[in-house]
């Protein structure tokens, strides 16, 4: 079986930057056991994998190297790019997926998401969470992932967390680490979800549904533009919408081929 398969650099205008997916497209879903192969195989944070629908949308589905994901911003936007490639031509383009029908609009080299909004609560913070941040204090919330919330991007750039330490806190999420900027940017951030086999994102879309709400409630606006401060680094605009939130970025191909399995 070949299987069309493309590496997309995601929230990014730039190769070699971003976050790499793996987006392979199908005629219909693989068994599960061999999707999380092929993700592990790929060593990206996500593989995508899309197949067509009667009624013109897809069926998208996420692997992390350790488990199917419930929501994957860029690994929807290199889906999203790599239709756009294929020459779809109907746009925006729907996904059906595990977080509902999601939905991506096409303006020249740039794509919106339109993905539901996860506002943090208030939490009780895990006893050993900002010990293994390397964090005295911070404030601390949570969605699906934590969110630390800190005073200064110079403290988000300088984080050395302990992995190990974080890989046994809450099994299934993430954490999240945001400061203001005040400069090009409105904030900045870091993620790191070793109990799922990421143990620093490059670049993430989906935790803006987090942390756009956040944003919203403490600077007064709506529109956001963001950076993420890894090593590859990430840029990304967001923007409330009711209860949605708007997440829009570039993407650049890297690599076409086909799997053999």
């Amino acid at each position: 079986m070949a299987i069309p398969y493309y590496h997309v650099d995601a929230f990014t205008g730039e190769l070699f930057a971003g976050n790499p997916a793996g987006v392979c497209i199908l005629s219909a879903f693989l068994a599960d056991s061999v999707m999380q192969k092929i993700t592990v195989e790929n060593r990206h944070s996500n593989t995508a994998f899309v197949v067509p629908r009667a009624d013109g949308d897809f069926d998208l589905r996420w692997f992390t190297p350790k488990i199917e994901d419930d929501l994957c911003g860029h690994a929807t936007l290199a889906s999203a790019y790599v239709l756009a490639l294929r020459k779809h031509k109907v746009w925006p383009v729907r996904f059906h997926t595990r977080s509902g029908v999601l939905t991506v609009a096409q303006d020249g080299d740039r794509f919106e998401m339109d993905f539901p909004a996860r506002p943090p609560q208030a939490c009780e913070t895990p006893v050993d969470l900002l010990s293994a941040l390397g964090l005295k204090a911070a404030l601390v919330m949570k969605s699906r992932d934590y969110l630390v919330v800190v005073d200064q991007a110079e403290q988000v750039r300088a984080l050395s967390p302990d992995i190990a330490a974080l890989r046994k806190l809450d099994a299934g999420s993430g954490t999240i680490v945001t400061a203001p900027d005040g400069g090009e940017v409105d904030y900045v951030y870091r993620f790191f979800a070793p109990s799922i086999g990421i143990d620093e994102d490059p670049a993430t879309g989906s935790i803006h549904c987090t942390m756009a709400p956040y944003w919203a409630g403490r600077l007064g606006k709506d529109t956001f533009h963001a950076q993420q401060l890894s090593a590859r680094g990430g840029s990304v605009q967001c923007t409330i919408d009711g209860a949605r939130v708007k997440i829009a970025g570039r993407a650049r191909l890297y690599l076409h081929g086909t799997l053999e399995l």
